[in-house]
């Protein structure tokens, strides 16, 4: 039975009955509704990632040493933190923690509140108002309640103005990357300050890691370009430099985001883009919209003009896509099963005269791995078919417009006919279904594509259906 653990702080007594693991209260069926009646705020932690569990205790010896109460569910009110969206640090989800139990905007009284707030963090905004009921000021009130992970601040303090070199009512954004500091221009509004925030938070170039994926996947910028290089290289800072020279004219478009080619945990991105190490430095481009499209750049130069005549014609849409394709294998119709590559894909999926039955399948994964002997039996079944071909494609090193393939096995099929119909099989994965499946032109265990959702990712990568998610 999944346990729920909960924090709490010193300021509230804990019932003896209830047990207590490291500042985190352990609670289950019998008494978790004493917990709710006994502590009006807290934060519940259900499952069995222990990496995950970790941080939320560190997260609650930070409120215990510092005697404050944070609110996850009160009054049979609950959110929910998304480990995804907002991060798996402890600082994450202090920050979230933060905007949850106090103001959304704190008050700074003295220019020693603001520089402890600046020192303090990664990222700071402080609003500056004489009127703290001003329509700027009630503006900026609410985009703070709409971002979590920075803090926000505000001030009527003749010293902070004058400290912080500010001559006017406005708000300013301190960091501790880049230039600095971006002073807002413009309409005070809600989506005018969250706009500007959000096209300034981040660096101009950030590091693809654990720590900051949260913040790339999550955010409202769905469009990156990607760097390939090994940190340890030669002209690494120099490459650096004319990627980040590039990033200055896409702020708020595009996010540029450096990987280091050389860190075994980055070999699977850079597998996902038909890249090897030895083939860095590379430039790529990606858009994570309802379906990610790749692009590539025509050079292979690594400069601030390259790059940023690379991002110009991406953004007045004058890129087509990039599709990864091996070379078609001489021998590629020679056993039971076919090999399909980007290359020939077209004219034997859509051969109007054939029935096509294709695995997409990785390399590396289990389920595939499972499937490939009985996939053979099947192609042995119908290697003398007129009009049925069983194949199967490397998804990882090809790629076609007409299939979007998010896990692995992904099985489709292809029936004859000129009306290129595409038909996902959902049966089960044996050789009598699949047999089933073929006899009944695709419709005893098929779906049209794109009928059947996938299910959340979790932490080992795979789902509880047979799939490796991408």
């Amino acid at each position: 039975m999944l346990k729920f653990l909960i924090f709490c702080t010193l300021a509230v007594a804990i019932n003896a009955e209830i047990a207590e693991e490291e500042d985190v209260l352990v609670l289950k069926k019998s008494n978790f509704d004493e917990a709710l009646q006994a502590h009006p705020n807290i934060l519940c932690f259900c499952g069995n990632d222990y990496s995950d569990l970790k941080k939320l205790k560190k997260a609650a010896s930070h409120y215990m040493l510092n005697q404050q109460l944070f609110l996850l569910k009160s009054k049979l009110k609950s959110l929910n933190y998304c480990f995804v969206s907002a991060g798996r640090q402890a600082d994450d989800i202090v920050n979230w923690l933060k905007k949850r139990t106090g103001p959304a905007v704190a008050t700074l009284n003295e220019v020693t509140d603001a520089e402890s707030l600046i020192a303090d963090n990664e990222v700071a905004v402080i609003g500056f108002f004489k009127d703290a009921e001003s329509a700027g000021a009630q503006a900026y009130e609410k985009a703070a309640q709409a971002i979590d992970d920075i803090p926000f601040a505000k001030t009527s303090n003749d010293a902070v103005y004058s400290k912080f070199e500010v001559s006017k009512d406005g708000v300013v954004l301190f960091k501790k990357f880049d230039e600095g500091r971006n002073t807002f221009d413009g309409e005070l509004t809600k989506e005018a300050l969250l706009s500007f925030v959000k096209a300034n938070q981040l660096p101009l170039v950030i590091e693809f890691t654990e720590q900051t994926a949260p913040k790339i996947f999550g955010g409202d910028i769905k469009s990156h370009i990607l760097m390939f290089l090994p940190k340890a290289a030669s002209d690494f800072q120099d490459k650096m430099d004319q990627f980040k020279k590039a990033a200055e004219g896409f702020k708020g478009q595009i996010l540029f985001i450096f990987i280091d080619s050389d860190i075994d945990d980055n070999q699977r991105i850079l597998e996902f883009f038909g890249l090897k190490k030895e083939e860095c430095p590379a430039i790529r481009l990606i858009t994570l919209e309802d379906e990610m499209t790749k692009y590539k750049p025509e050079s292979d130069a690594i400069t601030a003009e390259s790059i940023t005549d690379f991002c110009k014609l991406f953004t007045e849409g004058k890129l087509k896509p990039h599709l990864m394709s091996q070379d078609i294998p001489k021998d590629w119709d020679k056993n039971p099963v076919k090999v399909l590559v980007g290359k020939n894909f077209e004219d034997v999926a859509f051969n109007p005269s054939k029935n096509v039955f294709v695995e997409f399948y990785a390399p590396w994964c289990g389920h595939c791995k499972q499937l490939a002997p009985i996939w053979e039996k099947l192609g042995e079944k119908y290697k003398d078919s007129a009009d049925t071909i069983v194949a199967k494609m490397d998804s990882t090193a090809n790629e076609i417009e007409a299939v979007k393939v998010h896990s692995f096995p992904t099985l489709k099929f292809f029936p004859a006919g000129e009306e290129r119909k595409v038909i996902d099989y959902n049966g089960e994965r044996t050789l009598e279904g699949f047999t089933k499946f073929l006899e009944s032109g695709g419709k005893e265990g098929g779906a049209p594509a794109g009928d059947d959702d996938d299910d959340l990712e979790p932490e080992d990568g795979t789902d509880d259906d047979g799939h490796d998610e991408l």
